[in-house]
């Protein structure tokens, strides 16, 4: 499959933005997904975020904030949060490993999904408030782009561990390759809308954040697509916090 097309495919699995196509897509093509999702939250940053930088509720950044996070949910399907949630609801079973993976694929939300998810959403929200008031649109863009960078390396690091299902066709194609040239997009992209002297830090700060996601995934012996669904969730905001330590 073309490049463009794998991106087109990326975006239309991963968002609203583009519309799913109607022949299903072969085991390589989503491996093939895999280095374009850093493009994927260039696309969906600059949608969700570009509106309030050319004006829309100017002045106001809570609510622009508010916002923003309610139309990055909408046009994620909520996605990302859903990983984030299964994945906080079984963790406090990952001594046990057959429980761990049956509270991951329960559907039903426990108190440890709620309060990660209240946390996430929280966390998004006064996150791009804080760019929004220091007239920093297209950081807050950036943000989008370096969560998922964040899962392509939780992808790289884990992909030994891949169980079946989605994510496993995504983590097929973590090599080494598409790893660095998601990080190359990454980088290059942060130099262009992020604030030089926040890149440093928004860089740093998410491979950290992601790192007891690979941990536990060490410890129950095993990843799957909410493991990276989480890795984007934690990867946003704690690049969104590296900006925000630097205004």
């Amino acid at each position: 499959m073309h490049p463009a097309r794998r991106f087109l495919l990326a975006l239309s699995f991963l968002t609203r933005l583009w519309p799913a196509s109607a022949a299903p897509a072969e085991p390589e093509d989503m491996a093939g997904c895999l280095p374009f999702l850093p493009l994927v939250g260039i696309v969906l940053g600059l949608v969700v975020c570009l509106p309030f930088g050319l004006g829309l509720f100017a002045g106001k950044p809570w609510i622009q904030a508010w916002l923003a996070g309610g139309l990055s949910l909408l046009l994620t399907r909520g996605l990302h949060l859903d990983g984030l949630a299964d994945v906080s609801d079984a963790v406090t079973t990952h001594m046990d490993r057959e429980r761990f993976w049956r509270v991951v694929k329960d559907s039903r939300s426990g108190a440890f999904g709620v309060m990660a998810l209240v946390l996430a959403l929280v966390g998004q929200v006064v996150l791009l408030e804080a760019l929004f008031a220091a007239g920093r649109p297209l950081a807050a863009a950036w943000v989008f782009c370096a969560g998922r960078c964040a899962a392509v390396g939780l992808a790289y690091a884990v992909k030994d561990l891949a169980r079946p299902g989605l994510g496993s066709l995504f983590m097929a194609g973590a090599t080494l390759e598409n790893c660095l040239a998601a990080v190359a997009v990454t980088v290059a992209a942060g130099l262009i809308l992020a604030p030089t002297w926040g890149l440093l830090a928004a860089v740093v700060l998410p491979p950290l954040s992601v790192y007891p996601l690979y941990r536990l995934a060490r410890l129950v012996d095993g990843a799957n697509g909410d493991f990276l669904g989480a890795a984007v969730v934690v990867g946003e905001l704690a690049a969104g916090l590296g900006l925000v330590l630097a205004l």
